[in-house]
C-alpha cells in the first residue's frame, strides 16, 4: 500500500485494482461499452483541461448535471487533478445552489446546458471564475474542450488526509453542512465493503442510482472500480429495464423504493432473479414487509446496510448469516460502534436505546470551515451520528429514528420507529410516519401520518383502538391523519420536517 499512499491515495488504488484496458467497466443503454481504458482515457483528458482551466490541488469543483458517463469520468478526473469534488442534487434551484457555491468558493462549477447563461450570472456575482457544461447526452462545453488533451495525465499526488470531496448534508435544520471526505475516508470504506460484500472482477452491478450522493458514487462506483467489476450504467431506476439486466447482472445496490416498484413488476420470479447473488439497500429504512414479500417472491434476502454522508457505510447484514429485516447488521470491520445516553454520554447496554456514535478510518474530517461545529459532533474520538438506536443480544443494530424526530411528550421520549412499527403491522396499512408537534398540555402531542394500502377503508378511530393494547397510552397518536404517499426526498428518506410543519398547528386550540 506505501506505493498508493506515496503518488495519488485513491486513484493509485484504483488503477492498481483494474483489468486489463480492454475489461468492460460499463455497459450503456445504448448498447455501447466503456472499457477500463476507455475510462482512464476520458479522466485524462479531463483532468488536463481542468489544470488548464486553473484548478489547484484542493480547489472544489462544483457539479451539477445529470447522470452520464462523461459526469462520471469527470469524478475521476477531479481525484486525478487532486481537486475536491463536490457533486450537488440535480433538483436544487439556482437559488439553492448559489448557498454551495458561496459557501464552497469552487474554482469550476458544472452545470447542465439549459442553465448555462443563467449560471454564469451567478458564478459572476460570487467570483467563481470557471463555468462549464455536461447535457444528460454527455455532450456539452466541457467534453468539447477536453477532446483537444492528451488520454495520459500524471496524476496528482495526494496522500489520505487530503480532501477528495465535499458533500453537504440535506440541511433540514439550520443551513447544510458540507462534510470532508479524505481519500483515506474514500478507499477505506469501498476496500471494505468490496471485501465485506464479496465484490470480484467478476461482478456486474446494476448502477441505477444518482451520482451526487454518497451510495451511488462512493460506495458503487467506488467498489466496482476497486473490484474490477463492472457496471449496468443507467441514468435512472426502470422497473421492467432492471428485471430484464438481472440474467447478465450479479448485484443491485438500491433504496427501498427500488424494491417496492420491483415487487409492482409480475416479472420479478425466482428465475429472473436467478443469476443475482446479492440485492443490497440503503439511505432510507426497508419496511419489513418489502424484505419479507421480496424473499417469497424471489428467494432472495436482502441485505440492509447503515451509513451516512459523514462517514460512509458503517454496518451491514451478513454477507453469509441471517439478514434481519428491521435491523442494519453488525459494525463493519474497522468500524467501532457504540450507543450512549445522549445526556450523559455514558455507553449503554445492550437492548437499551440511546445515541449511536462510530469511529473508524471512514469518519469525516469535519464540516467545511464549521470549526465549532466540527468540534460538537465528535465526543472522546467517536462522531455522533445523530441516529437513535440499539444493539440487541445477538450484536444486530436497530435504528429507531434521528434524535431530532424524538417525540418528547408529557416529560415521556417516544421513539417513532416503535409507534411506526406497530402501525405498520395493522390489515390496510402501506406505511407510516409518527412525528411530534406542539402540544398546550404535553409539550408534543404524537401524531401519525399513515398511507393506506390499495383501498384499504382505515379510519382514525380503528387506528388508535387497535394501538390501545399494543403500546403505553403515552405512546399512542393522539391523532392519525391519511396521505396518499409520504412526502421523500431524491434519496427515498421521509423528510419529516415536511410533516411536522404540515400539522404543526392541530393542537393550537386543544384542551
Amino acid at each position: 500500500m506505501n506505493d498508493i499512499v506515496s503518488k495519488n491515495h485513491l486513484f493509485a488504488a484504483i488503477r492498481a485494482a483494474a483489468p486489463a484496458p480492454d475489461r468492460p467497466l460499463a455497459r450503456l443503454a445504448d448498447g455501447s461499452v466503456v472499457s477500463y481504458g476507455d475510462a482512464f482515457a476520458l479522466s485524462a483528458r479531463l483532468a488536463g483541461l481542468l489544470v488548464a482551466r486553473g484548478v489547484k490541488p484542493g480547489d472544489r469543483i462544483a457539479v451539477q448535471v445529470d447522470k452520464s458517463w462523461p459526469a462520471f469520468a469527470l469524478y475521476l478526473a477531479a481525484v486525478r487533478a487532486g481537486a475536491v469534488y463536490l457533486p450537488l442534487n440535480t433538483a436544487y434551484t439556482l437559488n439553492e445552489v448559489r448557498y454551495f457555491l458561496s459557501d464552497a468558493e469552487p474554482t469550476m462549477f458544472v452545470c447542465r446546458p439549459e442553465i448555462e447563461v443563467e449560471a454564469r450570472t451567478l458564478a459572476g456575482e460570487l467570483g467563481v471564475p470557471c463555468v462549464e457544461t455536461i447535457g444528460a447526452d454527455g455532450g456539452g462545453s466541457l467534453m468539447e474542450a477536453a477532446a483537444g488533451f492528451p488520454d495520459a495525465f500524471e496524476d496528482v499526488p495526494r496522500g489520505p488526509d487530503d480532501l477528495g470531496a465535499i458533500l453537504y448534508t440535506s440541511g433540514t435544520t439550520g443551513r447544510a453542512k458540507g462534510a470532508m471526505l479524505t481519500h483515506g475516508n474514500l478507499l477505506s470504506n469501498a476496500l471494505t465493503l468490496r471485501d465485506y460484500w464479496r465484490f470480484t472482477a467478476d461482478d456486474v452491478l446494476i448502477h441505477a442510482l444518482p451520482l451526487f450522493h454518497t451510495h451511488g458514487l462512493f460506495v458503487g462506483a467506488n467498489v466496482v472500480l476497486l473490484a474490477g467489476a463492472s457496471m449496468f450504467f443507467r441514468s435512472k431506476f426502470d422497473a421492467r429495464e432492471v428485471i430484464d439486466l438481472m440474467p447478465e447482472a450479479t448485484c443491485l445496490m438500491g433504496v427501498p423504493t427500488f424494491y417496492t416498484r420491483l415487487l409492482d413488476q409480475p416479472g420479478l420470479t425466482p428465475e429472473a432473479a436467478g443469476h443475482m447473488r446479492l440485492f443490497i439497500s440503503g439511505s432510507a429504512p426497508l419496511l419489513a414487509e418489502t424484505h419479507r414479500a421480496f424473499r417469497e417472491r424471489t428467494g432472495k434476502a436482502i441485505l440492509e446496510r447503515y451509513g451516512m454522508t459523514e462517514t460512509g457505510m458503517n454496518t451491514s447484514n451478513p454477507y453469509e448469516g441471517e439478514r434481519i429485516a428491521g435491523t442494519v447488521g453488525f459494525p463493519l470491520p474497522g468500524i467501532s460502534l457504540r450507543v450512549v445516553d445522549p445526556e450523559t454520554g455514558r455507553e449503554l447496554p445492550e437492548g437499551e436505546i440511546g445515541m449511536i456514535e462510530v469511529k473508524g478510518a471512514n469518519v469525516t474530517k469535519g464540516y467545511w470551515r464549521m470549526p465549532e461545529k466540527t468540534a460538537s459532533e465528535f465526543h472522546d474520538g467517536f462522531f455522533i451520528t445523530g441516529d437513535l438506536g440499539k444493539i440487541d443480544e445477538q450484536g444486530y443494530v436497530h435504528i429507531v429514528g434521528r434524535g431530532k424526530d424524538l417525540v418528547i411528550t408529557g416529560g415521556f421520549n417516544v421513539y417513532p420507529k416503535e409507534v411506526e412499527g406497530e402501525i405498520d403491522a395493522l390489515p390496510g396499512v402501506l406505511e407510516s410516519a409518527v412525528i411530534g408537534v406542539p402540544h398546550p398540555d404535553f409539550g408534543e402531542g404524537v401524531t401519525a401520518v399513515v398511507v393506506p394500502a390499495g383501498n384499504a377503508d382505515l379510519s382514525e378511530q380503528a387506528i388508535q383502538k387497535a394501538l390501545e393494547s399494543r403500546l403505553a397510552r403515552f405512546k399512542q397518536p393522539k391523532r392519525v391523519f391519511f396521505v396518499s404517499e409520504l412526502p421523500r426526498n431524491t434519496m427515498g428518506k421521509v423528510q419529516k420536517n415536511i410533516l411536522r410543519d404540515t400539522y404543526r398547528d392541530i393542537y393550537r386550540h386543544s384542551a
